[in-house]
């Protein structure tokens, strides 16, 4: 199976590194125009530099924007005219346990993992449904199944995205756009490196044995036993703006390495 996505225009939140990033590369190589975004014109640039060389046949743009604030939401919905592929994956994410959370702590993590979605999904679904096509995709977390008592505040802003890609789909009803959210569990991502070390550090583990002691310890019913790469997070994410996963919408698409043990 081939994916082309050619003439089709997408925009991905948080794409300067990680699975944003690697979401960027697989869209332009399947053809799509990519509008990278990150907070700061710095970030940005660099990925623009990094992709264009990955991707040299390919059309990136770059856009600088906090879509955490109302503000740079608007600035992308102004700088933008119409998409066909939606990508929030933008988030925040701490290890901060429950009863030293503070209220600060629980909106930050909703204003980036779900009101920016929240925010650009208002913005750009209208043109999807009137142009009748569209993607729409919100990266979440198997933490918004099992919330881990590590880190509560994550797991709840992770379950509010689930149900806020299951709401916007039931508006697509009938027409030719989608709505999907993707659980990514533990990834190779661009910061797992320095975490793994300090793991190793504060664990007294060799380097080579703190994956899969972090795996066993906090997540051990995976059955990848490993963190997933960034490209196999970001190939489920391409599929669900496939013009072959037109039968695909309101799911929650789990590539975590099997953690979750219920089916569906």
């Amino acid at each position: 199976m081939e994916i082309r996505l050619d003439g089709r225009t997408a925009f991905v939140s948080g794409s300067t590194r990680g699975i944003g990033y690697g979401t960027a590369r697989l869209l332009a190589e399947s053809g799509a125009t990519v509008i990278v975004n990150g907070r700061d014109d710095h970030a940005v640039a660099q990925a623009l530099a990094s992709l264009r060389r990955d991707v040299p046949q390919a059309t990136f743009h770059g856009l600088a924007a906090d879509i955490a604030s109302p503000d740079g939401a608007d600035t992308v919905a102004r700088q933008i005219q119409d998409i066909d592929i939606l990508i929030c994956n933008a988030a925040t994410f701490d290890w901060t346990a429950f009863f030293d959370t503070v209220d600060a702590d629980w909106q930050r993590h909703f204003e980036i993992n779900v009101m920016s979605g929240v925010r650009l999904a208002r913005a750009f679904m209208k043109g999807m449904l009137e142009r009748n096509w569209g993607r729409v995709v919100l990266v979440a977390s198997e933490s918004g199944l099992n919330i881990p008592a590590d880190m509560i505040h994550y797991g709840v802003s992770k379950a509010a995205q689930i149900a806020l890609a299951r709401g916007l789909a039931e508006l697509t009803a009938g027409t030719g756009v989608t709505v999907n959210s993707v659980l990514p569990g533990p990834t190779a991502s661009s910061n797992s490196d320095d975490f793994l070390k300090n793991y190793a550090a504060e664990n007294d583990l060799p380097l080579e044995q703190a994956e899969r002691h972090l795996i066993d310890s906090i997540r051990p019913t995976s059955l990848l036993r490993r963190f997933a790469t960034v490209d196999e997070v970001a190939s489920m994410i391409v599929y669900a703006c496939s013009p072959q996963a037109s039968a695909t919408n309101g799911a929650a698409l789990r590539v975590e390495g099997g953690m979750l043990r219920h089916p569906g």
